[in-house]
């Protein structure tokens, strides 16, 4: 059995403060499974959108599955997120607060062979704020080490 995958992006939390999360399905392909089996996706510059109602992950890269046919996906491609109309509707409110974004923050499979992601209610990071954080993690690792 393939052990179960975890994509993580990390730029997401030092790029923004993130406020609420979700947990939504995602519209796949067959070959988008696969390659996301391998571990084949990039979050870079990838974003959440209310499209008509519709929450749609944009500029998600899923590299094409290797053993593909010409039958394999556009790597590209918008995939379609599925929330609960209500959850739609509370997270639309807020991104019309200003500064709100909704950002991807990883892809996983659940017990039951699912995969999901998760994205997350993001408000940009000033300068300053990001200097923080790197500063706070510093320290927690100089705390790990000293505690060994």
């Amino acid at each position: 059995m393939a052990s179960p995958i975890s994509i993580k992006n990390r730029s997401a939390f030092h790029e923004y403060f993130i406020d609420d999360t979700y947990v939504a399905g995602m519209v796949l392909l067959g070959t988008e499974v696969k390659s996301l089996r391998e571990g084949r996706a990039s979050f870079n510059d990838s974003y959440c959108i209310i499209h008509k109602g519709e929450l749609w992950l944009k500029s998600l890269h899923i590299s094409p599955y290797s053993h593909g046919t010409v039958n394999n996906h556009d790597a590209d491609r918008d995939k379609k997120l599925l929330l609960q109309k209500r959850e739609i509707k509370k997270i639309q409110a807020k991104l019309k607060e200003k500064g709100f974004t909704l950002v991807p923050l990883k892809i996983f499979m659940t017990d039951r062979n699912f995969i999901k992601i998760e994205i997350g209610l993001g408000k940009g990071k000033k300068l300053y704020d990001k200097r923080e954080s790197i500063k706070q993690k510093d320290v927690e690792r100089e705390m790990k080490r000293f505690l060994k």
